[in-house]
């Protein structure tokens, strides 16, 4: 039998011993933990728990932000052969309250006393919850006979650890690989989330798939920001990284990542597309305000690294002088990407949903590889990936060892393998829905398969919008040609059951204010620039020059710019920076409707 996670990690443990395994930089400063400081906390943190009761099969929920408390609770709560319930910090009090309830979590630890509040403010609604840790209890109630804190949770097991010693690992030993090691609750779009029960098996699946294609070593470091609660940063960043031995920095917040990079110089870096969209908008807007004799030897450097990145993509040998013209080029303009961040990036992900050529190039001619790839919280995460030896831009890459991929009669990506989840905690029926009469798990997202093998995801099944007329449309290829422009930051197209299609717009606000300032428009505020007859009309013209690359029914007829941008905090993107469409019909149904006067 295979080495279960927390035996797994036990080893890399002794094997490190005090080398750094992992550091988070709080109000500016990095503190943290070698292996054998990580293990030794993680499990404290799982015998405390086994001294309030939990045991193997039970459930314990964790509300926090990314810090080491959270990734010694989870190898904690792993290690006794429990089941972590990771809940997203931006979630409200009842959608926090019906996870504890439906996972039938009996423990509950919780970041800070905002975390401590949802739960206790629907504690009706939790009637399996029996104790709350609070990690941070700066002004906390602790008064309250169901709250500990993290502290002494951890004293209770470092003082279990001396009466039973070695229980910890006799409670990991014990884990079998079809057990369950976390549920991770998805988004439900016509019902309430719903907790993938993820094993064991599960995620040594996905080690077996990631081993055979991704140069990973225990030299490398990271400086993750995804929130860990993401199935894609747990179990490829924390995970994977620990199976590996990997160093994690994990950066203080989203807006010191280019900070944080720069400081810690990572080798690799786990992103979502998103992210580099907007490192590569940040450049191309820096670039603008340039002489234009600056521009235009960009500009020529950055046609010499698209031909130099579709020849490597190709396999093909570099011509002379083109080899020249890079050599120029790099120190010019892309050795600046690569100093950004850090240096000493060998390759980063850009997952989850489609990259342009544009980026891909760039930052493949900055020497960093963009690895892109396709996977979902069924699936444990990865089911295809591109890799440096074998890779082609646009598409999700080859199916992983660890599972097998095929297209359905309509187009849809079917999935089996041991990464694949039995389904979905108390709900057989959507768990029966989910999978084809065979055992295939429906993706719900269409794709093709080319000659050679690679996954190209052309649409998401259900957000193909259907005109009116009967056309089927897929809105996320027009949004990647608005997103092609730095001008846009967020895009969202409409018009499903509709007679034509329109957009809501968010801008880049670097972007519009360089220009407005080359167009000479006056202001003193930003925001008056969303009001500003002749801002707009310059918007117009960029949304013009875009549908001239469409089709007539692709095209946009009417569009709104939405003032500020969309953000996890305020609903409308996931974790990983996706758009929520039902969020965003919804919060801007009337602005949506005013594009649709007739219809009124």
């Amino acid at each position: 039998m295979k080495d279960n996670l927390a035996q797994i990690f036990r080893k890399q443990a002794q094997k490190y011993g005090n080398r750094l395994a992992a550091e988070k930089r709080t109000k500016g400063t990095w503190s943290g933990w070698t292996w054998t400081e990580y293990y030794d906390n993680a499990r404290a943190v799982g015998l405390g728990l086994y001294a309030l009761g939990i045991r193997r099969g039970d459930r314990v929920a964790l509300l926090s932000e990314n810090r080491l408390e959270w990734v010694a609770s989870d190898m904690g709560i792993i290690g006794i052969g429990a089941c972590t319930i990771p809940i997203y910090v931006t979630l409200p009090g009842h959608e926090v309250a019906y996870i504890i309830n439906n996972s039938d979590s009996k423990v509950f630890i919780a970041e800070d006393k905002t975390a401590v509040k949802k739960a206790l403010s629907h504690i009706k609604d939790c009637p399996s919850l029996e104790k709350i840790v609070v990690i941070d209890a700066e002004g906390c109630d602790l008064s309250n006979p169901m709250v500990i804190t993290f502290d002494q949770l951890l004293k209770m097991g470092m003082d279990l650890q001396k009466k039973e010693k070695g229980l910890f690992e006799k409670l990991s030993d014990d884990i079998q690989v079809d057990d369950l090691l976390t549920f991770v609750y998805t988004s439900g779009t016509t019902g309430p989330p719903k907790g993938a029960m993820i094993s064991h098996k599960n995620i040594l699946a996905v080690f077996d798939g990631l081993d055979a294609v991704v140069p990973a070593y225990d030299t490398d470091e990271t400086v993750p920001f995804l929130p860990l609660c993401h199935v894609f940063e747990r179990v490829a960043g924390h995970f994977y990284g620990m199976k590996v031995g990997v160093t994690a920095h994990y950066t203080e917040s989203f807006e010191t990542i280019v900070e944080d990079i720069a400081a810690k110089r990572p080798t690799i870096v786990l992103a979502v597309p998103r992210v580099c969209e907007k490192i590569y908008a940040k450049i191309m807007s820096e670039v603008k305000k340039q002489p234009e004799w600056k521009q235009k030897m960009f500009g020529w450097a950055k046609n010499v690294g698209a031909q130099v990145s579709l020849l490597k993509e190709r396999k093909q040998p570099l011509p002379l002088g083109l080899k020249i013209q890079y050599s120029i080029a790099y120190p010019l303009v892309f050795k600046k990407l690569s100093d950004k961040l850090g240096g000493r990036v060998r390759w980063m992900t850009a997952a989850g949903a489609p990259l342009s050529r544009d980026i891909a190039d760039f930052f493949n001619a900055a020497g960093i590889f963009v690895i892109e790839g396709y996977g979902m919280t069924e699936t444990t995460a990865p089911v295809t990936l591109n890799t440096i030896k074998d890779y082609r831009f646009g598409t999700t890459g080859k199916t992983l060892p660890c599972n097998q991929v095929k297209i359905a009669p309509d187009g849809e990506i079917l999935i089996k393998g041991d990464n694949v989840i039995t389904g979905y905690w108390k709900m057989p029926e959507q768990t029966k829905e989910a999978f084809t009469d065979d055992g295939w798990l429906m993706s719900g997202d269409i794709g093709v398969i080319d000659k050679d093998g690679f996954l190209s995801i052309t649409d998401r099944k259900k957000d193909l919008i259907i005109t009116a007329g009967g056309k089927n449309i897929a809105p996320q290829n027009i949004e990647g040609m608005f997103m092609a422009n730095p001008l846009f930051e967020n895009v969202v197209i409409i018009g499903d059951r509709r007679k034509y299609l329109s957009a809501l717009f968010t801008l880049n606000r670097d972007e519009m204010l360089r220009m407005a300032s080359v167009a000479g428009i006056p202001f003193k505020n930003p925001d008056e620039l969303y009001d500003d007859k002749a801002f707009l009309a310059i918007v117009d013209k960029v949304v013009e020059q875009v549908n001239k690359d469409l089709a007539r029914v692709e095209s946009i007829k009417h569009y709104r710019v939405l003032k500020g941008s969309f953000s996890t905090d305020t609903g409308e993107l996931t974790p990983s920076l996706k758009v929520k469409r039902k969020v965003v019909n919804e919060k801007y149904k009337d602005v949506i409707e005013s594009m649709y006067p007739q219809e009124l």
